[in-house]
């Protein structure tokens, strides 16, 4: 029985952290919310310990590649915001001809 409220409390908080972090999600907060509620509802009877512990696993790689998704949009923001493009098209010939070099 202790198990299964230490399951119970991680899918939980799981839940509560998927749903903060939907808040920024690009497609919207309203559309990441219902895909998070439809996955959890569609797991809700699941019983067996280690079929629980394989889908919490599951959710902590969508939250890790959604943390990943964040990452990058903000170094895309910052990359726009700090070069301009002749900056980056001088940057890519560089980059280009030192790999035809190689």
């Amino acid at each position: 029985m202790a198990g299964q409220n230490h399951l119970r409390r991680s899918v939980i908080q799981l839940y509560k952290e998927l749903q903060f972090m939907g808040r920024e999600y690009p497609a919207g907060a309203e559309y990441f919310h219902s895909k998070c509620k439809a996955a959890f509802l569609k797991n809700k009877d699941e019983t067996d310990p280690e079929k629980i512990k394989m889908l919490i696993d599951r959710g902590r790689f969508v939250q890790k590649e959604i943390e990943a998704l964040y990452g990058l949009r903000k170094y895309r923001a910052m990359k726009q915001r700090y070069y301009d493009k002749e900056d980056m098209d001088r940057h890519s010939k560089i980059i280009e001809s030192f790999v035809k070099q190689l």
